[in-house]
């Protein structure tokens, strides 16, 4: 049997104010002619189809017409969930409906976890549907009040599937969230350490990640073993944005479709195509989706990124971050990038000193900064004026009512 699993479409995604539905558009027409060339048995896409609960119609208009295209156009059936970015209510309307035209959908999590049985020549595939959901939801279905972190809800969830899993026949998981082998080994303050890779990567709990996926716990309590899916031929996640694999090729991240931040720069995006022969043994490779437009950082003084010899040889219709060198004052230093770079999302002025120092010195990170202090910089970043301090007030209050939500 034949997969494409693809996830996080973060269909009506929004980044630095720009919409990024041309862009999605483009790259589901490339989906399209692959699922056309590769001619699949199924179409996974693993969580976050909308980049919003409630997203706006034209993001609704576009998804509606993609899934047609796939599920009426090419006969190619789909499975899908819901990931923490979605409406799971919404996800799942008419869901019962759709099944009989081949679109399997799961929004709501259910206490007995579905199974869409396809069949290929050798006999018949086993998929179970795990949308995403909060362990205090699985915590109250269960009645279990040991469930308190995403990875005691996985293990209810699993051992509940387990029960009725025939182990013998070929089985595939699709769900959406932090999968790891380190939770087992490393201490929480560990697990929820970011860190740089020597390709500039963020790395987390041996996970690649990126700014765009939002966090779904604090403390190390999203973290999920993956030792939990040893009796599925093929798990499928969705959550993090780079294609990879955890621990082997029987558990991977497919990874999103675009870019939708400036540190997933060096992420080369994909989708995987997963072959399941009559044993259960899977065959994995990657076809590459080439975008409109990239996004990447670029770097130097403002005489060096507006000369035609700098730009000439790359995309200017790429979306791009200007790391800014000179020594002194530019004047209207995004007013002359936009002249040559017209989807400049945003600058900032560096030393050339810290810039030389790497990207460490650029991307302080997150756990040793306040929230007020993130936002400060990312304010005079964008817009090149300091933070008022009646304006940092009312930030240092919001900051105080999400901690507060935070340690409820």
């Amino acid at each position: 049997m034949k997969i494409i699993h693809t996830g996080d479409w973060h269909i009506g995604k929004i980044v630095n104010e720009i919409s990024m539905l041309e862009d999605q558009r483009y790259i589901l027409n490339k989906l399209i002619k692959l699922i056309e060339e590769e001619k699949p048995d199924a179409l996974i896409i693993t969580g976050d189809l909308y980049d919003r609960s409630v997203p706006p119609a034209v993001a609704v208009e576009l998804l509606d017409e993609y899934i047609d295209k796939i599920l009426i156009g090419l006969k190619t059936p789909i499975l899908a969930i819901a990931g923490n970015h979605d409406s799971p209510e919404r996800l799942s309307f008419a869901s019962n409906i759709l099944r009989d035209q081949g679109f399997y959908m799961e929004g709501i999590f259910k206490k007995e976890i579905n199974k869409v049985v396809l069949k290929d020549n050798y006999g018949e595939v086993n998929f179970y549907l795990v949308p995403y959901v909060d362990p205090a939801v699985v915590r109250f279905m269960y009645e279990d009040n040991s469930i308190r972190t995403h990875d005691d809800a996985m293990k209810a969830i699993i051992g509940r599937i387990e029960e009725k899993m025939d182990k013998d026949s070929r089985n595939i998981l699709i769900t959406h969230g932090y999968i790891t082998f380190m939770s087992d080994e490393s201490n929480s303050q560990a697990l929820n350490e970011v860190a740089i890779d020597c390709d500039n990567n963020l790395i987390r709990a041996g996970l690649n990640i990126s700014d765009s996926e939002r966090p779904l716990s604090i403390g190390g309590t999203d973290l999920i073993s993956g030792k939990h899916f040893e009796n599925f031929n093929y798990v499928a996640l969705g959550h993090l944005h780079g294609a990879q694999k955890v621990g082997s090729d029987k558990i991977r991240y497919s990874g999103s479709l675009l870019k939708y931040s400036f540190s997933e720069e060096r992420q080369k995006k994909s989708v995987t195509i997963v072959e399941i022969d009559q044993n259960g043994e899977v065959d994995v490779r990657l076809a590459d989706l080439k975008p409109l437009r990239d996004m990447r950082v670029i770097a130097g003084t403002i005489d060096e990124l507006t000369n035609k010899t700098y730009y000439e040889k790359s995309n200017k219709e790429d979306y791009v971050f200007a790391n800014i060198t000179d020594n002194g004052e530019v004047l209207e230093p995004m007013v002359k990038l936009r002249a040559i770079y017209p989807n400049i999302m945003g600058l900032r002025k560096v030393e050339q000193t810290d810039f030389e120092i790497g990207s460490n010195s650029l991307r302080d990170r997150h756990e040793n900064r306040s929230k007020t202090e993130l936002f400060k910089e990312f304010y005079e970043n964008i817009v090149l004026k300091k933070l008022t301090e009646e304006k940092k007030m009312i930030i240092e209050k919001v900051e105080e009512a999400i901690n507060r939500e935070e340690t409820k």
